[in-house]
């Protein structure tokens, strides 16, 4: 009887316990797709080139082991392609921009927090 509290208790506990899923947020600017996290992972991001205009696509970006230092993830590899960040600290704050050469970048009009 002891053992099937225990195991009851134990059940519960678990059932408790909030688990800790990596939910994505998104941000759109112009042809370019951010996302974070990025596989699975609260440290990586990727940007998406949604567009055919032949100019890249970029991620920009904030850590939160560098909270200050604005970083960037280029993704000059074409149209309908992705490229992924290394692994860090978690991404909090990003936006996607389009790049536009000679003229502003079109990006999202706001950061994404996380």
């Amino acid at each position: 009887m002891r053992a099937k509290i225990v195991a009851a208790a134990l059940l519960a506990a678990a059932l408790a316990v909030p688990t800790a899923t990596a939910v994505a947020a998104d941000s759109y600017g112009g042809g370019a797709h951010a996302w974070a996290p990025a596989a699975g992972d609260t440290g990586r991001i990727s940007v998406k080139d949604n567009s055919r205009d032949g100019d890249p696509v970029k991620a920009e970006y904030f850590r939160t082991a560098s909270a200050d230092t604005k970083r960037t993830l280029w993704n000059h590899s074409g149209p309908g392609t992705t490229a992924t960040s290394g692994d860090g600290s978690k991404i909090y704050k990003f936006k996607a921009c389009d790049e536009n050469n000679g003229d502003p970048d079109d990006c999202a009009p706001n950061w994404t927090i996380r």
